[in-house]
């Protein structure tokens, strides 16, 4: 006999997968506010900082970039308590997502601040406001409208990421998905279905950080 789809389980399990989407964007909201002042700072560092510090950032990006997301996940949640530090599998997977994102972040927002013209800082310097105020002012708010678009690109990809860290016990989508189709069995119809939750949280996300960033930055967001 041929595989027969059946749906049927999937009234009662509404709940559960409306709580598993409710924590996924829990995460990418913390994530995103997060993520993003981090790297502000550490593009500022990388650029205008002392040397320590614009190495260390480089390294810390390097790293973060070269190493698979779930080992970074298993090295905070598992490995930190090694030297005694233990974090809850909600905070862990925050603190991953957020170094994570940032690693990434900080290129982006880096071509940002380099493509402002340096005239324009030296005008404002010139005018007698000081280095903070040109760099929060008049640099970062035309730095974050150039690189808006890849910004958010790059918080949706985070968004998917985070079925990883469904592998230390968080209750996001990914994880009540896996304990849906061990209690029905009906694994094609679970993950069809998550797959569609999935793709209905990034098209809204993309959607809310574009009419977001139209709000905040003006025009010539998309």
């Amino acid at each position: 006999m041929g595989y027969s789809l059946d749906f049927g389980w999937l009234a009662g399990a509404a709940g559960v997968i409306a709580r598993g989407a409710a924590m996924t964007l829990l995460l990418i909201a913390v994530t995103t506010l997060a993520g993003t002042l981090l790297s502000i700072l550490g593009a500022a560092g990388k650029r205008s900082g002392p040397k320590p510090l614009r190495t260390a950032i480089a390294i810390y990006v390097e790293v973060m970039r070269n190493t698979p997301f779930l080992v970074q996940l298993f090295f905070i949640f598992f490995g930190l308590p090694s030297l005694g530090v233990r974090l809850d599998p909600i905070l862990a997977a925050m603190l991953a997502m957020t170094l994570n994102m940032a690693a990434y972040t900080i290129e982006i927002v880096g071509a940002g601040l380099d493509a402002v013209p340096r005239g324009q800082t030296e005008a404002a310097l010139a005018l007698g406001l000081r280095p903070r105020q040109v760099f929060i002012k008049i640099v970062l708010p035309q730095a974050l409208k150039v690189i808006y678009p890849a910004l958010t690109s790059q918080i949706v990809i985070m968004m998917l990421e985070s079925a990883v860290v469904s592998q230390i016990a968080v209750r996001e989508l990914t994880y009540e998905a896996d304990m849906l189709q061990a209690r029905t069995f009906r694994a094609f119809e679970t993950y069809f279905v998550v797959t569609m939750v999935y793709l209905g949280l990034s098209m809204g996300l993309r959607r809310l950080l574009v009419a977001g960033g139209r709000r905040a930055l003006g025009a010539g967001v998309s």
